[in-house]
């Protein structure tokens, strides 16, 4: 038995950052929408746990150092039980891009492996903090406020989301999250309202690392039919929302050539 979990690509529709938990993480303020198109995980029954990565970006992974292990192990370590799988990841995002990657993949593997270990999914929503701040939301792939580290969450039921043409690209720029956030200034600019009206508190640090994401957003701005354009996460994937799915299509033709896109949809 083969079976196999889509890991949605996650873009945050604004991300305020508020200052610093007791713990030393950064308090945010976010909102978190997900793509239908990302990685894939499949997964068969096994003797123990393994993991061969395939896909455009696949190159870039490690198979013995990743959270889809990391979240198959823990998933069953909390399950007590010895069950193995030997698991595919189709990689087709770029790592390090501030779409919730690594996140995603392990979100998906929880999902998976709850399935083919037919196990109580509350144990995947113990493990998933343990895992990451984004893979709570990951593992949820549904349009939700996250506050805190981004891994308190409630689900946000907004009509004008689901369905929206988006399209990201990437300047094929690795960005350590890290950094980034080593390098936001410490200003509270206030909390998330509308998330039209929000902002990403991470773009200027992100911008003083790899400049061309000024030349993203600058480039995705000027293209018709725009609604939104932001950089999600800690970037450098920057996003534009559109009125239409032909006036996405026609700056996902417009796109240079030397940088990553996908055209999508939100879920």
């Amino acid at each position: 038995m083969r079976i196999s979990e889509p890991a949605p690509a996650k873009v945050n529709l604004a991300l305020h950052v508020r200052g610093k938990l007791p713990d030393g993480r950064h308090a945010l303020e976010t909102l978190f929408a997900f793509c239908v198109d990302g990685d894939k995980i499949e997964a068969e029954p096994a003797d123990g746990i393994s993991l061969a990565v395939k896909g455009p970006f696949s190159a870039e992974l490690s198979t013995s150092n990743n959270l889809v292990l990391d979240a198959a192990q823990h998933l069953a370590d909390a399950a007590g039980i010895d069950n193995g799988a030997s698991l595919t990841l189709t990689k087709n995002l770029p790592v390090a891009s501030g779409i919730g990657g690594g996140s995603a993949d392990a979100g998906a593997t929880l999902r998976l492996l709850t399935r083919l270990w037919n196990i109580d999914p509350a144990l995947a929503s113990a493990v998933a903090p343990r895992l990451g701040s984004d893979v709570p939301a990951c593992l949820l792939s549904m349009t939700a406020r996250g506050v805190g580290a981004g891994d308190r969450l409630d689900l946000v039921q907004d009509p004008s989301i689901p369905g929206s043409p988006i399209l990201l690209v990437n300047p094929l720029i690795a960005l350590s999250t890290r950094d980034v956030f080593a390098r936001w200034d410490g200003v509270d600019r206030g909390a998330l309202g509308d998330w039209r009206n929000g902002r990403n508190d991470l773009e200027p640090p992100a911008r003083a690392l790899v400049p061309e994401i000024g030349e993203l957003l600058n480039w995705l701005s000027s293209r018709d039919g725009v609604t939104v354009a932001r950089m999600s996460g800690s970037g450098a994937t920057c996003f534009a929302l559109f009125e239409s799915e032909a006036a996405r299509a026609r700056a996902a033709d417009e796109c240079p050539s030397n940088w990553w896109r996908l055209a999508s949809i939100l879920r």
